[in-house]
């Protein structure tokens, strides 16, 4: 089926997302050219904040953080991944790997030529989020992350994830609406959880939320597993400022923020928050989040 696109039709008049749609494409030299989908808001001088998604989501999860950072007078940046959101979905799981979204997402990086970049990164965003950062450094200003990792496959990871993995692998219906609903407060509207499902109107344009959780880097010999090692090892080298942001009541990614304020030295000092809600953050406690970012911020300008 080669690349999927899902009509425009299904991202009309959703619930408290009224942004407009901006386009960029990259090249990928199986599948030609793939088009990536991101929200821009806010003064286009502004200090650029880059918001990450995860999975299964798309950048509807920043909707409520986006006018308080906009507000403290940055620019937002908010992709959608390869295969989520309105962005370009290849229809075969052989087409996802780790690498790939890295390079996806750098190549649009690099085309919109960012810099004195802030990374907002949760779950696959920031596992994404800190290779671009790992890899580019010197695009990168500071980090904040909430409900998310860096897994090299060295340390176990949480029963709660391996119950995630099973589920997402066996599960036939895999509603994108009720999973995320699932892993919050289940406070969601019908509304905002048929928002989660817009991008993915069958199964067809499912293969890349499908194939992300068998992507994480759970063993040792993981093909992403020495990249991230790499990582690391940049990390272990980062100065400026890296705040943690994780929630009080994730299953998956409670005490994920542990390595990070253990080994990356830009964490020492920063005013480090606990969230309150569950793994999708953003939903729950994003206000605080955004908040606590645009004050940080303002704090960090060189």
């Amino acid at each position: 089926m080669g690349v999927l696109r899902t009509p425009d039709e299904y991202f009309e008049e959703l619930d408290g997302f009224s942004f407009q749609p901006h386009y960029l494409e990259v090249a990928d030299e199986d599948l030609g050219n793939l088009r990536i989908h991101y929200l821009d808001e806010g003064p286009a001088d502004g200090p650029l904040v880059l918001c990450l998604h995860g999975e299964p989501t798309w950048c509807y999860l920043y909707r409520k953080m986006i006018p308080i950072l906009t507000g403290a007078g940055c620019r937002v940046l908010a992709p959608d991944l390869v295969g989520f959101g309105r962005s370009d979905k290849p229809a075969e799981r052989t087409d996802y790997s780790y690498r790939k979204h890295v390079r996806w997402m750098t190549d649009w990086m690099t085309s919109l030529n960012l810099r004195d970049i802030t990374l907002l990164g949760q779950d696959w965003g920031g596992l994404i989020g800190l290779r671009l950062l790992a890899e580019n450094p010197q695009r990168f200003a500071r980090f904040s992350l909430s409900n998310t990792g860096l897994p090299t496959g060295d340390h176990a990871v949480s029963e709660a994830f391996h119950r995630w993995r099973t589920f997402s692998q066996e599960d036939p219906g895999f509603d994108i609406g009720f999973i995320v609903n699932l892993f919050g407060r289940g406070d969601l509207s019908a509304a905002e959880m048929d928002a989660y499902r817009a991008p993915f109107p069958s199964d067809d344009y499912k293969a890349g939320a499908r194939q992300f959780p068998v992507l994480v880097p759970t063993e040792p010999d993981n093909a992403a597993a020495e990249d991230n090692r790499r990582a690391w090892q940049a990390l272990m080298q980062w100065e400026n400022p890296a705040l943690m942001c994780f929630s009080d009541a994730d299953p998956i990614m409670r005490g994920g923020e542990k390595p990070f304020l253990k080994l990356v030295p830009g964490t020492r000092g920063q005013p480090h928050r606990t969230l309150h809600g569950r793994h999708f953050i953003q939903e729950e406690d994003g206000e605080t989040w955004a908040r606590v970012v645009a004050d940080w911020m303002s704090e960090t300008q060189p």
